[in-house]
């Protein structure tokens, strides 16, 4: 029995080792593939792609004559935003990742293993910003107004909405930022569909450079190298 045992268990290892690689193997080659290589952008509006090393969000203005976002997202929703803060920067992720975890040193195994499966909520993590800093880790993209009009309905259409058209405030005392804050998003992460994942279907939607698929925020960025 012991034998049987330790027979099958190798075998399931070895089997369960072989799949991790190939998903990360097929992470990373489909994310080397380019979607809209080459777009035709009127350079109307500045958004833009910024990451912290492995989350990414789209960052856009506060407010413009296409839309004035902090008329769905308040600055009073926040701890210390206000008018001089014109630009947001909006994220999609697992909830209680971002709730219940604002350091990885914070990390519970369960929380992890229930954000991989897709069987948790999802949450939108909005951040007001006085300024961008274009870096390694902040891309600007210059598109026209009709992108950007795609591009509103796409992180429109990621947050749970009241009958009246509000976004749904998460209330909570995590903060990662004095102008931050936290609405009930739609979907569920999972493996397949990750933060970085969301960020590349934003960039898909108003038909920019993107990957045909990741997971994480390094082919994104290599597409605006």
């Amino acid at each position: 029995m012991n034998k049987r045992f330790l027979k099958y268990a190798g075998r399931f290892t070895s089997i369960f080792i072989f799949l991790i690689g190939c998903y990360f193997l097929m992470a990373f080659c489909l994310s080397r593939i380019t979607v809209n290589a080459h777009p035709i952008n009127k350079p109307e509006v500045a958004i833009y792609i910024l990451s912290n090393g492995i989350h990414t969000d789209i960052v856009m203005p506060a407010a413009n004559s296409a839309i004035n976002w902090t008329e769905k997202i308040p600055y009073s929703n926040t701890l210390k935003a206000d008018s001089t803060y014109q630009y947001l920067a909006v994220g999609w992720g697992d909830k209680r990742f971002y709730l219940e975890t604002p350091a990885f040193s914070d990390l519970k195994l369960t929380t992890a293993l229930r954000a991989i499966s897709g069987l948790s909520t999802s949450a939108m993590h909005a951040t007001y910003y006085q300024y961008v800093v274009e870096d390694k880790q902040c891309k600007k993209v210059m598109i026209s107004n009709a992108q950007y009009q795609k591009l509103i309905e796409y992180v429109s259409n990621s947050f749970k909405q009241e009958a009246t058209g509000d976004f749904v405030e998460i209330k909570t005392n995590i903060r990662y930022d004095i102008g931050d804050a936290f609405y009930e998003a739609k979907g569920s992460y999972s493996i397949f569909k990750t933060c970085n994942t969301w960020t590349n279907s934003a960039l898909k939607a108003c038909g920019q450079r993107s990957c045909l698929w990741t997971i994480f925020d390094t082919g994104i960025l290599l597409k605006y190298d």
